[in-house]
C-alpha cells in the first residue's frame, strides 16, 4: 500500500511557508506524495454534494503550487485531486505537465484529473457543462498525442480540438509518457479509468459495495480497450487515524493507494498527525 497526503488550501490557507513545512514535512514522513486540489473560479450559490461552497475559498493553481513545492523538496510525487481537464486547453496543458515533470525530475506522477461539478465554472470558461466528458475524453488523447509526437509533428481533428502537424517540446522526463488517474465516484468515471487511465481515484460516499462494482467496470473496460486491468492502480481518501486493519481491509478491495487528509487546525497539529501516521505504518523517507 503506497500512501500520500492532500493540502487543501481552503483548510490551511494560502501562506507559502506553511504549504512548504508541510510539504517538506511529509517528504521526511516517508509519504510518497502531495495531493492538491482544483477550482478555476467559485461564485454565490454555487453547490457541491452537501452544500453551499462559500465563494471566498482559496484555491491555488495546481500546477502553480505544485511547481513551488517541488522546487521546496526532493522526493516527494506531485498529485492533483482532482484537475479539471475539461477547463483546461490541452495543447497548453501538455506543455505545462511536461514543464513541471522535467524540472521536477520526473515527479509529476500522480496527475488525477476530474469533469467539474459546478455549471457555473464551466459556463466561465466557455464549456458546456453537458459535453465536459467527451471533451475530457478527446482531452485526454490529445495530451497524449502530443507526448508521444516527434518532429514531424501530429495531427488532431476531433469534435472539440484539432490541429496539423503539431510539436510540443520538452517531453516528460526521458521521454516516458505521464500517466493520468481518473477521479470520481460515477460509474462513468470508472469505465473512463479503464479505457484511458493508469487508475482510479475514488471519491464520493458511497457503500463498499458500490465501490466493488465501479472498479470491476473499470477492470473490464480496461480489457475491452485492450488494456491490462491489473496494472490499473486504485487510489482511495483515508483519515489521519486510519488503523491496519482498516488499511487491510481497502487493500482486500483492491487500493493501492490512500491520500490521507490532515483535518486537525495547526500546522504543528498536522505535522504531529503525519508523525503518528509514518510511524503507524512504518513508513520511511527513501
Amino acid at each position: 500500500m503506497k500512501f500520500a497526503v492532500s493540502y487543501s488550501t481552503p483548510f490551511n490557507g494560502t501562506d507559502p511557508d506553511r504549504l512548504v513545512a508541510f510539504a517538506r514535512h511529509a517528504e521526511e514522513c516517508g509519504f510518497e506524495g502531495l495531493y492538491v486540489q482544483d477550482h478555476i473560479a467559485l461564485y454565490p450559490g454555487a453547490n457541491y454534494g452537501g452544500g453551499e461552497m462559500p465563494p471566498t475559498l482559496a484555491y491555488f493553481d495546481p500546477l502553480d503550487c505544485l511547481s513551488f513545492v517541488a522546487a521546496a523538496t526532493d522526493r516527494l510525487l506531485l498529485g492533483t485531486g482532482v484537475l479539471l481537464l475539461p477547463y483546461r486547453h490541452p495543447v497548453v496543458l501538455a506543455k505545462r505537465l511536461a514543464t513541471l515533470d522535467v524540472l521536477s525530475k520526473g515527479r509529476m506522477r500522480l496527475l488525477t484529473i476530474g469533469l467539474g461539478a459546478l455549471p457555473g465554472e464551466a459556463e466561465a470558461v466557455g464549456v458546456d457543462f453537458r459535453s465536459r466528458g467527451r471533451r475530457a475524453d478527446e482531452a485526454i488523447d490529445v495530451l497524449r498525442l502530443l507526448w508521444a509526437g516527434g518532429p514531424e509533428g501530429v495531427d488532431h481533428r476531433g469534435e472539440f480540438f484539432a490541429f496539423d502537424k503539431l510539436c510540443s517540446y520538452p517531453k516528460p522526463l526521458a521521454g516516458a509518457d505521464l500517466p493520468i488517474h481518473v477521479g470520481g465516484s460515477s460509474r462513468a468515471a470508472a469505465r473512463r479509468a479503464g479505457r484511458r487511465g493508469e487508475g482510479y481515484f475514488a471519491g464520493g460516499m458511497l457503500d463498499e459495495a458500490e465501490r466493488d462494482r465501479q472498479l470491476d467496470l473499470a477492470r473490464k473496460a480496461a480489457a475491452e480497450a485492450g488494456r491490462d486491468p491489473a496494472a490499473l492502480e486504485y487510489t482511495r481518501w483515508g483519515s489521519a487515524n486510519l488503523a491496519p486493519e482498516r488499511v487491510a481491509e481497502l487493500a482486500e478491495h483492491g487500493v493501492t493507494r490512500v491520500v490521507v487528509n490532515l483535518t486537525t487546525e495547526t500546522a504543528a497539529e498536522q505535522h504531529d498527525q503525519m508523525s503518528d501516521f509514518a510511524a503507524r505504518f512504518g513508513l520511511t523517507a527513501s
